[in-house]
């Protein structure tokens, strides 16, 4: 017979182990200056929403959240695995309880709420409309919120998976543009300029049609707010079992060998 498992001791074997990854995020991103250049970033697109024209700022908006607020993770996440498989940081966390449950999930929060967090800041200078009630406003608030943590999880991993291979940040940067620009071919279809059923194939086509719906450019459709969630979601499950893979073959695998 198996002995019963106490909860509140099977939590704390796996928040201690999660909250030692997060709080080593914590310090090198801050020792990396990965905080500078969000803050630096955020305050640079908040001139230029405050420079659009108070009645052009929703038409932009999901442009903005879209084109930074979700991307800028992708290069946070990709530049501390280099920075520390340059400090050999990561190596010595395989020595560690800590698993990649845990070290998937540090990466991906850290990263993720700083986006979250900017997105948010922004939004607020075009989310309510004339006329919009309280409960309006809420449910556009909670729109953009899952809008981004669904698009910005996306690009976190690709960042992740794609940058595991490569030795140094100098060789990611030109395969890195190949995946930054496929995942961001739903803007033709969600601008107009190209329309086409086959774009709904990508994953960011639902979390740009979630913003679109949250800033009144869009219309969804009951199968399409479905679709904006749950396409992303199955994209993102997969992800994670890639990204494990990825981990074990050049990360796992190269220190073993080392």
């Amino acid at each position: 017979m198996t002995p019963a498992t106490n909860p509140a001791t099977a939590t704390t074997g796996v928040a201690r182990p999660l909250w030692k990854v997060v709080q080593l995020d914590l310090r090198l991103q801050w020792r990396y200056g990965f905080y500078y250049a969000a803050g630096f970033s955020l305050v640079l697109w908040e001139v230029v929403v405050l420079l659009i024209p108070e009645g052009l700022r929703q038409v932009a908006m999901p442009y903005v959240i879209f084109g930074d607020s979700v991307i800028i993770g992708f290069f946070f996440i990709a530049g501390a695995v280099f920075f520390e498989k340059g400090e050999r940081t990561l190596f010595a966390l395989l020595s560690t309880p800590v698993r990649f449950r845990h070290y998937l999930t540090g990466k991906l929060a850290t990263p993720g709420l700083l986006s979250l967090v900017a997105a948010v800041v922004l939004a607020v200078h075009a989310l309510a409309s004339p006329g919009d009630s309280l409960g309006v406003v809420t449910v556009k608030a909670v729109t953009v919120v899952v809008a981004v943590v669904l698009a910005t999880l996306l690009f976190l991993l690709c960042g992740l998976i794609t940058a595991a291979p490569f030795p140094s940040m100098t060789d990611w940067m030109i395969p890195s543009t190949m995946v930054i620009a496929a995942m961001n071919v739903p803007l033709l279809s969600y601008s107009g300029l190209i329309d086409h059923p086959v774009f709904y194939l990508l994953p960011t086509q639902g979390s740009l049609l979630l913003l679109g719906s949250a800033f009144d450019q869009v219309a969804l459709s009951a199968w399409q707010v479905v679709y904006a969630v749950a396409y992303p979601l199955a994209w993102i499950a997969g992800l994670v079992l890639l990204a494990r893979r990825v981990f074990d073959r050049y990360v796992v695998a190269k220190e073993g060998s080392a």
